[in-house]
């Protein structure tokens, strides 16, 4: 809370402790979170050109006082995102208690934007039939590596690196840049 006082040029005294602001936020439901998530990726020029990524956060820094009295048991979130590949600006995001699998929650998390996108760069977690048969009816180019040394899987691979499949390591980043200011060790 030091750091956010200071950015926010306020005392300690001028909020309430952090526990009162941490159930208010439980209150918020999903979509005010999603929207004040789009005003802030607005602040940046976005491309259409996005990322879609999965990583594993942990919350073992929660101290298990605090897991206990919350009646909170997951130490592990499994969190994927969609990150402009030009900005960094991430425009959606889905965290897991339950891991689903990437072939699940990529679909939807492009959906909900795909009138603002262009192309989609993912690994190859998250290529299947059904994702790729789902991205192309939204009329966007999925570029995701295909699986195997096939003389048609290098083709595809080559075409699909032609397009910006190489810039899917922007995701990477952001979850880079997060763990880091958060203080958790980039492990996995």
């Amino acid at each position: 809370m030091t750091a956010l006082l200071e950015v926010l040029d306020l005392e300690e005294g001028d909020i309430p402790d952090f526990t009162t602001l941490n159930k208010s936020f439980d209150r918020f439901k999903m979509w005010v979170w999603r929207a004040l998530l789009r005003v802030s990726a607005q602040q940046h020029t976005l491309s259409g050109h996005v990322a879609l990524d999965s990583t594993f956060f942990d919350r073992g820094h929660a101290s298990a006082y605090y897991r206990t009295r919350s009646d909170r048991s997951v130490e592990t979130l499994k969190v994927t995102t969609l990150t402009d590949t030009e900005s960094l600006a991430v425009l959606d995001v889905q965290c897991h208690a339950q891991w689903r699998h990437d072939t699940k929650t990529g679909p939807q998390i492009v959906r909900r934007n795909a009138d603002d996108l262009h192309t989609v760069a993912a690994d190859n977690g998250f290529q299947d039939w059904h994702t790729e048969y789902e991205i192309a009816a939204l009329n966007l180019d999925y570029l995701v590596h295909y699986r195997g040394s096939s003389l048609n899987a290098t083709a595809n691979n080559a075409l699909i690196r032609a397009k910006g499949y190489t810039q899917r390591w922007m995701a990477e980043t952001s979850y880079s840049t997060t763990k880091r200011s958060l203080g958790e060790p980039c492990e996995r």
